[in-house]
């Protein structure tokens, strides 16, 4: 598999440098052809450090079908704040019609979430991915202890690529800490969700998240009905390959 430049040693080199430094690099070897994924999150600040370096970046969101109101009032926030198109991802219907029929709606509560983000998520981004040469995410290395603590700048994408087509991978916010994304954000006054003024740190599909406690790990509000070190949708799977 050849690569156009050496994945890990610049994984090396850019360890301690800045999101934007990454996310220039990225921009410098992949420019329009760089995608980000936006969650509907907080990941919104690499959706404003990535925007200022290139008003032309282009942003897709997965649209599971499953999501709070608000965050999909959010994203449409996001497009109309900074100008952007937003690619909508939904799952194919008919996939989700079996799952439902067979299954009900609530079936992860007693088979765990694999089955559901599987149709819902890994498979429309899968489609997404297909036809991609590189990505970046919001991924942040305090965000999970368990999955995502090893979580580097950059990497050849572990889940998503083939020997024909490398995927390559970009986490420039993994350094960042929650409090330093917060900083940003209220820094700048970019928008955010309003799910996180009512104790929602981590969100993702409504019937999937909830507030977290005081002195709660933020993951503790995703899956909480499932052991800690399977709280990844599939999105990441590569953190859990490398766990194990």
């Amino acid at each position: 598999m050849s690569h156009p430049f050496d994945v890990a040693a610049m994984a090396t080199l850019y360890a301690s440098k800045s999101p934007q430094d990454i996310l220039k690099f990225a921009f410098e070897q992949f420019g329009d052809e760089l995608w980000l994924s936006f969650s509907g999150a907080e990941d919104v600040v690499l959706v404003d450090m990535a925007w200022k370096l290139n008003k032309n970046v282009k942003v897709f969101s997965l649209d599971t079908g499953r999501l709070h109101p608000e965050t999909y009032r959010f994203i449409e926030q996001v497009r109309e704040h900074y100008g952007i198109a937003i690619e909508v991802l939904s799952p194919e219907a008919a996939a989700v019609e079996a799952l439902v029929k067979e299954k009900g709606l609530f079936s992860f509560y007693k088979d765990g979430h694999g089955e559901c983000c599987g149709v819902r998520k890994i498979a429309p981004l899968k489609r997404k991915l297909s036809t991609v040469k590189a990505w970046a995410t919001g991924q942040r290395r305090d965000q999970s202890p368990g999955t995502r603590s090893q979580v580097a700048t950059m990497e050849v994408d572990g889940a998503f690529s083939t020997e024909r087509n490398p995927l390559y991978k970009f986490n420039p916010l993994a350094q960042m800490s929650s409090e330093e994304v917060w900083a940003y954000i209220r820094m700048l006054e970019i928008p955010f969700n309003p799910l996180h003024e009512r104790g929602f740190i981590s969100i993702g599909c409504e019937p999937c998240t909830r507030p977290v406690l005081p002195n709660q790990h933020e993951r503790e509000g995703r899956w909480w009905w499932e052991e800690a070190t399977q709280k990844e949708c599939g999105l990441h799977a590569g953190n859990l390959i490398a766990k194990n």
